[in-house]
């Protein structure tokens, strides 16, 4: 401490130590400090014991759950798309060495009662029972528009340009009907609700193709999720940083963060000592007078001893419950791993559900959701307040990340990414397309 540092990050939040590893990286001299004892802040992955602490006031968690090292749960449930831009911004930055991943088995999405697949190839569309037959038809008009699509010729659009018609013009021009939209909207596209509609096309044409590469990547769904729990990437952006100079000091409460006469941070106080830069980021817990809410999310941590039934006894599944099926304003994510992802013991399963409150009584709210899982051996249910910064950190050097939202999914975690960037260094973050990466992995001989 008592030194000068070009950035100081507050908090070791998988947004934070994105940021700190990107600028270190860039050569910046950076310190990264959390009052926490371990890494991660509200994406941190917990052992049982931890979890016990956290949840019932400390007591201690029934044997017949096993050994405490075969846990590392999750306190928010987040997929990483595989070929979205999270899985992009991992390999641009080089952390994929310190990291192993599994895919994740299925997509599902609740309709009309009961969950389905949502189809990861032409096989399974044909036999999906979320389309009758001739709305298979018209879905697959849709999806060849979507694969034969070239901004470049006009002659591809069918007269819909994705830059000025709404989603609305394009499901009336394909003649879908509200549930084949539901599931183009919330299990493809994967938006929250239903406001999408009345946009522009653009950014959920984009998103289905996301969707549709990130399938084609790897077959069965478009999700990949790393081994040891989401605990695992903050650690592993916090090594990269760490190989380039970043100083990382955890259990350091932060008393003061301190502004000259003009109101320009000038630095941190902890402990009785200071660090001086220009430039402060971080998550807004150390920023409570510089946020707003914006809502509130539950999220029920649920530990099985089974499957999720009707998903064909899938080891990981996600399920999207549309917001229109059960007549909500948001949607409801459930997003389910298992042993063999080494996140629990074996024979258990963690099923995390999560959504925006809309109710004063919240956990009555994931009943349809609970009702999907099947019995439940133990559950840890949290409410958080979503926050955002009131202000975009010109004015006075400080950069305040959003809290995390109540998708099941990182590419709303990139967004922020993106954003915190270009502000603190007036430039945006280009990351290297699958093309070059693929180039620079052959290059090394990987």
């Amino acid at each position: 401490m008592n030194e000068n540092y070009d950035v100081i990050v507050l908090g070791t939040g998988l947004t934070e130590c994105i940021l700190s590893g990107l600028l270190s990286v860039e050569g910046k001299k950076v310190l990264h400090m959390d009052r926490n004892d371990y890494y991660g802040g509200d994406c941190a992955s917990l052992n049982l014991t931890q979890m016990f602490r956290k949840f019932r006031d400390g007591a201690s968690p029934p044997e017949a759950f096993g050994r405490d090292r075969d846990y590392a749960i999750d306190l928010i449930p987040k997929f990483m798309m595989a070929n979205g831009a999270f899985v992009r911004m991992l390999t641009h930055c080089e952390v994929t060495n310190y990291l192993e991943f599994k895919q994740i088995a299925g997509s599902y999405v609740f309709r009309d009662g009961k969950i389905s697949k949502v189809p990861a190839n032409e096989v399974e569309a044909v036999k999906s029972p979320l389309m009758g037959l001739f709305e298979k038809r018209r879905a697959k008009k849709f999806f060849e528009w979507v694969q034969t699509y070239d901004v470049k010729d006009p002659a591809t659009w069918q007269g819909l340009d994705i830059n000025k018609v709404t989603m609305a013009e394009v499901y009336k021009h394909f003649g879908l009907e509200p549930g084949t939209q539901d599931f183009i909207g919330h299990a493809m596209a994967l938006h929250l609700d239903d406001s999408y509609i009345n946009k522009t096309a653009k950014d959920s044409f984009d998103r289905i193709v996301m969707y549709t590469l990130s399938v084609l990547r790897y077959g069965k769904s478009p999700y990949v999720y790393p081994l040891y729990g989401l605990g695992e990437l903050p650690q592993a952006f916090a090594r990269r940083s760490a190989l380039y100079g970043g100083t990382y000091m955890l259990h350091k409460p932060i008393e003061e963060v301190q502004y000259d006469a003009a109101g320009k941070v000038t630095g941190v106080k902890s402990e009785g000592e200071c660090a001086f830069a220009p430039i402060v980021i971080g998550d807004p817990s150390y920023f409570p007078s510089k946020v707003r809410d914006t809502g509130k999310v539950i999220r029920s941590i649920c530990l099985l001893k089974h499957p999720i039934p009707n998903t064909d006894d899938s080891d990981s599944v996600q399920i999207i419950i549309p917001q229109n099926q059960i007549n909500r304003k948001s949607d409801i994510y459930i997003a389910c791993v298992s042993s063999a992802h080494k996140v629990c013991a074996p024979g258990y399963y963690v099923a995390i559900v999560s959504t925006k409150i809309e109710t004063s009584t919240p956990e009555l709210e994931l009943q349809t959701a609970y009702e999907l899982l099947g019995p439940i051996a133990e559950k840890f249910v949290s409410i958080v307040d979503i926050q955002e910064p009131t202000a975009d950190g010109a004015a006075d050097g400080v950069y305040i990340s959003k809290s995390y939202d109540a998708t099941s999914h990182f590419e709303t975690v990139c967004e922020d990414v993106f954003s915190i960037y270009k502000r603190v260094t007036g430039k945006e973050l280009h990351l290297k397309s699958w093309e070059e990466l693929q180039a620079q992995a052959e290059a090394q001989g990987q």
